[in-house]
């Protein structure tokens, strides 16, 4: 009896063991970089709380683009700049001039974009009878002075047949790109000098095609042209695949099936590195990176998965940072639990979460995104209430 006892006990203590060793370890701390909270200065205009939406860094310059909105619930566009090469000091208002358009008047900047030292941006107000999004574009003179695109045509980015304008590029053959989404699917707008923009829809295979509805988030130029970064859902099914366009010219375009699963899967940004293309956005209820080759052409990996999107919530990556001193991508993303930081490195792997001086929850007033270069890294937060900017060298261990 007492040996059956001991043999009881002995198989019971050898399950337990293989309980624990079973367990999943521990996730890493997160990355902690020393963040130093900045001041921008309320351009000229009435007084309000300053909005951050987007950051880049540009020929010798580094620029945050966003706006102001007063108490009263008015808006207006702002850029900032410094060139302090950390990015630390020296910030100051851009002079912004809307051409007297009404809705540039009102805009809020979202996205920025860079070629041969100057910026270009994609703002938006929403307004009309049905409350969408009137988009305009701003290009950078060579004095500093961002300037308003006019409307001329209402339906270059509105009308009918609106769906978004995401992104906006520069450096590919043509001068620079656009990319969003119509009725008829994903779509490209062009532009030479970003002062004016031709619209480029219903574009086989960009576009929607009898057995698949796309869409598009990103665009990056490339030696051999352009990428768009996007997904494309199946008419018979409700799940995405992941997709990205290639194009020489920006006229043809060739549609590239990224490794997938059953998955709902789509890519929302891309950036380009020292070791190719990662394409970021999400896959089933996590995040997630792809990568290619520079070209976009082939290449691509399947994804690599991080973070948890939730469940109940809009989930995606919002925006990215390409860190080439430190070897390190930086991420901002948005899911059930708000807005979090990761880092991977320039080949889409070896994700880890990073700390933020501040925390956003989600929600459509909020607003988390990253810009940077070198190994300097700069944060925008905007939690509905107060907007904030920070700056840190990135940690690279």
């Amino acid at each position: 009896m007492r040996a059956t006892a001991r043999l009881v006990l002995v198989a019971l203590l050898l399950a337990l063991a293989g309980c624990d060793a079973a367990e999943p370890p521990p996730p890493p701390a997160p990355l902690s970089p020393q963040w130093k909270q900045l001041t921008l200065p309320v351009p000229p205009g009435p007084p309000g709380r300053v909005l951050v939406r987007d950051a880049i860094r540009c020929g010798q310059a580094w620029y945050v683009a966003g706006g102001v909105r007063t108490p009263a619930g008015d808006t207006r566009p702002a850029l900032w700049r410094t060139t302090d090469p950390a990015a630390a000091t020296g910030w100051t208002a851009a002079p912004v001039d809307t051409v007297n358009d009404y809705y540039a008047i009102r805009s809020v900047i979202y996205a920025l974009g860079c070629r041969a030292g100057l910026v270009a941006a994609i703002g938006a107000k929403s307004g009309g009878a049905h409350g969408n999004p009137r988009v305009r574009t701003f290009y950078a003179r060579t004095d500093g002075t961002l300037v308003a695109v006019p409307s001329t045509d209402f339906e270059l980015y509105g009308g009918g047949r609106q769906v978004s304008v995401n992104r906006i590029a520069g450096g590919g053959p043509g001068g620079w790109l656009i990319a969003g989404n119509r009725a008829g699917g994903a779509t490209v707008w062009t532009s030479p000098d970003a002062t004016e923009f031709t619209i480029h829809e219903d574009l086989a295979p960009l576009a929607n095609s009898p057995d698949l509805i796309t869409t598009s988030g990103d665009t990056v130029a490339v030696p051999t042209g352009w990428v768009v970064t996007g997904g494309g859902r199946a008419r018979d099914r409700i799940d995405r695949d992941p997709y990205v366009w290639t194009s020489a010219d920006a006229a043809a375009w060739t549609r590239v099936p990224l490794p997938g699963t059953p998955e709902d899967e789509q890519t929302q940004r891309i950036a380009r590195t020292p070791d190719g293309l990662v394409a970021l956005g999400t896959a089933g209820t996590a995040f997630a990176a792809w990568r290619g080759d520079l070209t976009g052409a082939a290449g691509w990996s399947g994804a690599t998965k991080f973070g948890d999107t939730g469940t109940g919530a809009v989930a995606g990556v919002d925006g990215f940072a390409m860190l080439e001193a430190a070897g390190r991508l930086v991420v901002a993303t948005v899911g059930a639990e708000g807005h979090r930081l990761w880092t991977g490195d320039l080949r889409g792997n070896d994700w880890h979460s990073v700390a933020t001086p501040v925390q956003v929850g989600p929600g459509g007033d909020t607003a988390v995104s990253v810009g940077g270069a070198g190994d300097i890294l700069l944060l925008l937060t905007d939690d509905g209430s107060d907007s904030g900017i920070w700056v840190s060298q990135f940690p690279t261990a």
